[in-house]
């Protein structure tokens, strides 16, 4: 299915280096039977030229806010309402930062505040750049107003520096520009666990683990990205909440199990990426336990096997687990699947330094019945994007009778 057919899409440039790739975008676009037409900044003008452009879209490219040429009928505003989506690529910090304040200085800014069309942007920068707090305050307001981000990636950069800031390749940023009229989870419900849960002890400490939520939220991002309705239930995490998406925040392993199992009924799909808590203290005492010589013992009671109670309703979702294992992960997974009747399990080894927990990047190995894959290093955005894939995948292929 070509989700771009005869869609409108305006592609806004920004000064970078990477606009040498918006050249590629067009065409591709072009190639999916997409209507494109161009809009580029003065500095987007130093690195590609609007003849270039207006020779693969066929159309002139806009400059200018105050064109004599269009303004009559109100150009901007017209460009406005023509498009299905405003894809900004490369975007650059300059440009994330005028968007998030509601500036409107030029042809670009003024359109996206007067457009009512979904708004999309790859940024491209310095790894500087795009992690200073600033940068980062401005993609959470974005976010927060339901603009799609599209990377960066990581890797060298034009600078001679290495890390995040790159603008992802063409190819991947039109299927990813593709999801917004329609994705692999189009219409289905999403459950999704995040982050860990934390077990009073008394009123200032508790049991918990490292987990992030850094994968739970990332996944939630993609399959909203690919078309689902999502619900994450959430542990305490400093995590902003991906746009567009139903966030409940939970403490305790046992609100964790509450949340989910109201919801599970109604959802198609349910994702346990949380490090829920196996287990928790007997009991929690009232006030702080104050410090003394004497040794102190906790009574621990098994929490609630959540992702077990789910895979055994009688109108069970599609059940994906995960594993952090530390030794023999493919048999300790592939144990877990089948013990827990799950459709699938995403596995990694957290003993491995830099990967899964605290890290932005991780190792996947993946198990269902009679087939498994592994993603190798990459991003968790990244990884997430490849398990969302993966499981519409799976779950369009599952025969209804399986398991009845």
């Amino acid at each position: 299915m070509n989700n771009l057919e005869k869609k409108r899409v305006l592609l806004a440039i920004t000064g970078g280096i990477a606009a040498y790739k918006s050249a590629e975008l067009v065409r591709r676009l072009r190639a999916r039977d997409a209507e494109v037409r161009v809009v580029m900044t003065h500095a987007a003008s130093a690195f590609i030229g609007p003849l270039t452009l207006k020779a693969l879209s066929g159309h002139p490219v806009h400059t200018e806010l105050l064109d004599p040429g269009t303004e009559s009928i109100m150009g901007h505003i017209e460009l406005a309402r023509w498009c299905d989506v405003v894809f900004i690529a490369p975007a650059s910090a300059h440009c994330l930062a005028k968007l998030a304040h509601g500036l409107a200085d030029d042809l670009l800014t003024t359109l996206c505040l007067a457009t009512k069309a979904p708004i999309a942007v790859a940024p491209a920068m310095n790894q500087a750049m795009w992690l200073a707090e600033a940068t980062q305050a401005n993609c959470r307001t974005l976010e927060q107003r339901g603009v799609r981000f599209y990377g960066p990636g990581m890797g060298d950069q034009a600078c001679g520096e290495v890390g995040p800031g790159r603008m992802l390749e063409p190819n991947e940023l039109i299927e990813r520009l593709a999801t917004i009229f329609g994705g692999a989870l189009q219409s289905l419900r999403i459950l999704i666990t995040a982050g860990p849960t934390r077990e009073a002890i008394d009123p200032v400490r508790y049991i918990s683990n490292r987990s992030s939520g850094k994968m739970g939220y990332a996944l939630a991002r993609a399959a909203r990205e690919a078309g689902a309705t999502v619900t994450l239930v959430s542990g305490p995490v400093p995590l902003a909440p991906p746009a567009g998406v139903s966030l409940i925040k939970v403490e305790s392993a046992e609100e964790m199990y509450k949340a989910v199992m109201d919801r599970a009924d109604a959802c198609d799909i349910f994702i346990a990426a949380a490090a829920v808590a196996d287990y928790r203290p007997d009991s929690s005492a009232a006030q702080k336990l104050k410090k003394s010589r004497e040794a102190l013992s906790l009574s621990l009671q098994p929490t609630p096997d959540i992702l077990a109670q789910v895979a055994a309703l009688a109108k069970a979702p599609f059940t994906v687990g995960f594993a952090a294992e530390t030794e023999d992960l493919a048999r300790h997974a592939q144990e877990k699947l089948r013990i827990k009747s799950l459709d699938m399990i995403a596995a990694n080894d957290v003993s491995v330094p830099g990967l899964g927990f605290d890290s932005d990047e991780n190792v996947l190995q993946v198990f269902w019945k009679g087939g498994g894959i592994e993603f190798p290093r990459a991003p968790k955005e990244q990884l997430a994007r490849q398990l969302v894939d993966l499981i519409a995948q799976r779950y369009h292929a599952k025969d209804p009778t399986e398991g009845a």
